[in-house]
């Protein structure tokens, strides 16, 4: 297990990384541009009344828009951290944070996660790598990881391909699916799986269903690349063209969504990777997600000198891009929008 110390040099490198460097997948897109939300010219509608309200873990949203998780373990992730909670609690919107590992081993930087101060009422997610379960964390990790930050569930992220071309990674992801049973049998708050990039498809997705996962994130590629990021991290040539053998690799959002929602009509479904608008939101929602997640553009606002200010502004600019898109496609609601047909 590695010491708080290197965790958070990682932490601090991703950040650098993906705020600095061009780490967008490569030769793969999330799909969003190959449909169409089709145009009503009569929506019979008013736009103020447009209703995009719903709920996410027994709370009321005011957008099917998640905060995805980012950072966390690192002095300089506190304050991102604490800017996109507060916008969130502004916006009334869901937030996850980044992986907890390295408050888990050293409670010290649990600070750098705890954001309910500011952000009281919003659905907010706790998170650690799935892997860890094979690397000694168990039942009562991902329940301190929960009480850490007073979290409604907790993400198990799947991240096979950064680890794999990490200095540091972990790489043995065997039996992890009964492990995962075990924490969703356990843990008094459900369990979201997540990929970081790659994506979910319908037969993962089915088995993690079955183990007790009611909610899947599909975090499909197309967005930033965590094989591209840990290339920027590697000191040899030998890692640095591993790693970018990979800048392709996955399974586009929109493929994600689509597959996943055929197989599970019942999970809820989180559509995230490469959505960059709420032009790209109003499609996942159609396509079969529940809500869309959205990352980097937070991220970006976040380390803006306003913080919570500029990430609520950036945030807003989807809503209200989502409540266009419904009207321009005659949905006065989100059940209107689930039903829509999309064009492509």
């Amino acid at each position: 297990m590695p010491d708080s110390g290197q965790t958070e040099g990682r932490k601090v490198d991703h950040i650098k990384i993906v705020l600095s460097e061009d780490v967008a997948a490569k030769g793969v897109v999330a799909g969003f541009a190959a449909y169409r939300l089709p145009h009503t010219a009569l929506p019979e509608l008013d736009l103020a009344a447009i209703d995009t309200r719903t709920t996410f873990l027994g709370k009321p949203i005011s957008a099917p828009l998640l905060i995805s998780s980012m950072t966390g373990g690192a002095s300089v992730a506190e304050k991102i951290n604490l800017a996109l909670a507060e916008a969130a609690e502004h916006l009334g919107l869901p937030m996850g944070v980044g992986s907890q590992r390295a408050a888990v081993i050293d409670p010290r930087l649990a600070s750098t996660y705890q954001v309910r101060r500011v952000a009281p009422r919003i659905p907010l997610l706790a998170n650690l790598g799935a892997v860890q379960l094979n690397y000694s964390f168990g039942v009562e990790h991902c329940r301190r990881a929960v009480e850490m930050i007073e979290a409604d569930a907790l993400i198990l992220h799947l991240n096979p391909l950064q680890e794999a071309v990490q200095p540091e990674g972990d790489t043995n992801f065997r039996g992890l699916l009964g492990k995962i049973e075990v924490v969703c049998r356990c843990l008094e708050v459900p369990v979201v799986v997540k990929e970081v990039g790659n994506g979910i498809g319908a037969g993962d997705a089915r088995r993690l269903y079955e183990c007790g996962v009611r909610v899947i994130d599909v975090a499909g590629a197309g967005g930033t690349s965590w094989s591209e990021v840990e290339r920027f991290r590697q000191n040899g040539e030998q890692g640095r063209r591993v790693a970018g053998a990979f800048a392709d690799w996955g399974l586009p959002t929109s493929e994600c969504i689509r597959e996943v929602r055929a197989a599970l009509p019942d999970a809820t479904i989180i559509g995230s990777g490469g959505v960059r608008s709420g032009v790209d939101v109003a499609k996942a929602i159609a396509l079969g997600a529940d809500l869309a997640g959205t990352a980097k553009p937070a991220l970006v606002s976040a380390i803006d000198e306003r913080g919570a200010e500029a990430v609520a502004e950036g945030l807003s600019a989807f809503i209200r891009e989502l409540r266009v898109a419904m009207f321009c496609s005659g949905c006065a609601d989100l059940k209107a929008l689930r039903a829509l047909q999309l064009v492509g």
